[in-house]
């Protein structure tokens, strides 16, 4: 099943997309894809939509948002691909890296990005996100960590180099700027995924390619991050956890190394997650 918010933002409606493209009106079974819809009412809309009970979507959808509402967490998991380690010249951690990042950052797929007042050396990174369905807490094995999950989608982990490694404090400054999580197009269900350590991740700017690896280089997978970190914290249904990107950033290529400039064009997929493409603004 793939969940989408169609809409202007703050005005975004739920919907459900066939694979032939057709668009179900999910509203008259909730009013958002948030944690409550995502924990009890994700099975009931997927047999709905098999009866042919669903309406379909009265108009073409103007705007994709987020797949999700706001969540409550943005959870990130830092050097989490051999490649990327290895291209900044870090060690593999022993233990997965775990950092933050503001909610306020998620925005759609094929929004604006913009470079902050004051960035110069913002990045691009391709991740998968996961979207958690069912509150995690103190989990004991990799089987109970995938059972909460609800879905998969893309995510774009967007970094300003400078404020994140050069002023100071921790790497939550670099990542919270506005517009730096565009995810989506749409939140694809675990049942659709089978074995999400398998799947190919691609990144272009303007059209060349910069990011190409898979999911199994991970460090550590899906299940034993949900597994770790559901020690630390509870996870709640709607937290988004981003895992990490692959080689091929900005941060790791020879100077002058390429950041991102106002006019260029971001384009991003996953297997079987969709597709995303973001132009570059200005703050």
């Amino acid at each position: 099943m793939k969940l989408l918010r169609i809409g202007q933002p703050g005005h975004e409606r739920p919907a459900a997309r066939t694979d032939a493209g057709q668009l179900f009106d999910l509203s008259t079974r909730t009013g958002d894809i948030d944690g409550a819809f995502l924990s009890s009412g994700l099975e009931p809309a997927r047999q709905a939509m098999a009866r042919g009970d669903l309406p379909l979507v009265d108009q073409p959808a103007d705007r994709i948002g987020a797949p999700i509402a706001r969540p409550g967490k943005v959870i990130c998991i830092g050097l989490n691909y051999r490649g990327h380690a290895a291209e900044t010249g870090a060690r593999l951690p022993r233990e997965p890296v775990v950092f933050f990042k503001d909610p306020g950052t998620v925005i759609g797929p094929r929004d604006e990005v913009l470079i902050p007042r004051g960035g110069e050396k913002t990045d691009w990174e391709v991740e998968l996100g996961v979207v958690i369905g069912r509150r995690a807490r103190y989990l004991g094995s990799p089987e109970e960590a995938m059972a909460c999950v609800a879905g998969y989608a893309i995510a774009n982990d967007l970094s300003e180099r400078a404020f994140q490694l050069e002023r100071g404090g921790q790497w939550v400054k670099g990542k919270s700027c506005e517009t730096f999580n565009p995810l989506g197009p749409w939140l694809v269900t675990t049942e659709e995924i089978p074995d999400p350590q398998r799947l190919g991740l691609r990144l272009w700017v303007n059209g060349r390619p910069r990011q190409a690896a898979n999911t199994s280089d991970m460090v550590f997978g899906v299940a034993e991050i949900v597994r770790y970190l559901s020690q630390f914290m509870v996870l709640e249904p709607g937290d988004l956890i981003n895992t990490g990107t692959p080689a091929g950033v900005a941060l790791g290529q020879r100077e002058p190394k390429p950041y991102l400039r106002q006019g260029d064009v971001l384009e991003l997929e996953i297997d079987g997650l969709g597709r995303q493409r973001q132009e570059v603004g200005q703050a």
